[in-house]
């Protein structure tokens, strides 16, 4: 008899064994913050760890991150210090270099920051929204 049930317990079809699948949890949207495009208009100093300087010049900023055009690459998941001027007001934040590309002339190098604090954050946001507003301007008055 033990011979018997040993064997009819190798020949359950495996999908019985096996527990019931649970369906995969809905992720909620995550919103994404508004970018602005600045094409080089905003230069930043950006701070290396060994306290060396390079300059760059901002293509694209958000309250998240963006994207700066420089001469040379920084190493990918870098950080560094970030400073610069936007609209008479200071940024200064610390930022993580995200991998490199290569552009007509030089490196375009997205970065996110590291711990924004939130009163630079709510600034940035609110520069960056008169950014929007003047470029809006200036597209209705071209028209």
């Amino acid at each position: 008899m033990e011979d018997e049930f040993e064997s009819s317990a190798r020949l359950l079809p495996v999908a019985e064994i096996k527990p019931p699948e649970s369906k995969p949890a809905q992720a909620a949207p995550v919103e994404r913050p508004f970018r602005v495009k600045l094409r080089g208009s905003v230069l930043v100093l950006v701070r290396l760890p060994n306290k060396r300087a390079v300059r760059a010049a901002i293509h694209q900023l958000s309250t998240s991150g963006g994207v700066i055009h420089l001469e040379k690459p920084l190493d990918e998941k870098l950080e560094v210090e970030m400073i610069f001027h936007i609209s008479k007001a200071t940024i200064r934040s610390k930022a993580q270099m995200l991998f490199p590309m290569w552009a007509t002339q030089g490196w375009m190098q997205p970065f996110r920051f590291v711990n924004l604090p939130e009163n630079s954050r709510d600034i940035l946001d609110a520069k960056l929204k008169t950014f929007l507003g003047e470029a809006a301007k200036g597209a209705a008055a071209g028209a």
